[in-house]
């Protein structure tokens, strides 16, 4: 397997989840005729917030996972980040777009988990 394949994997799927909010964002914006900000609009606002937040946890997840690509990392530590990273971020999505809090919850959750992990195993590596 290409030493790179779960860095791939978490750019093609994770880039599709940004690029389908985005387009969520742009759908509402043509539906509700709202040219800039939220317009007080509450699932515009959310869908906003959404693909933001989408926005500000994958730079650097993927920066730690190529990090991590780099120093020669097991395979089941690279696909276990990377899958559970992008689980955890489609709940964080649904939850948001969705209203449901506890979905919210379990992918903000994960996703600091599966962060926490990743940047750690960064540390770990350097020193061993």
């Amino acid at each position: 397997m290409d030493s790179y394949f779960w860095f791939s994997v978490l750019i093609a799927i994770n880039s599709l989840l940004v690029l389908t909010l985005a387009m969520n964002v742009s759908r509402l914006r043509i539906k509700h005729k709202i040219s800039l900000g939220d317009g007080g609009n509450k699932c515009l606002m959310a869908a906003i917030r959404t693909h933001c937040n989408s926005l500000e946890q994958l730079p650097v997840f993927a920066i730690v996972i190529i990090a991590l690509t780099f120093l020669s990392v097991s395979t089941n530590l690279l696909s276990t980040l990377v899958i559970g990273f992008t689980l955890a971020r489609l709940f964080h999505a649904y939850g948001m777009l969705y209203r449901v809090f506890l979905a919210r919850r379990i992918g903000a959750g994960f996703t600091y988990i599966f962060q926490f992990v990743a940047a750690v195993s960064v540390g770990v590596h350097l020193v061993t």
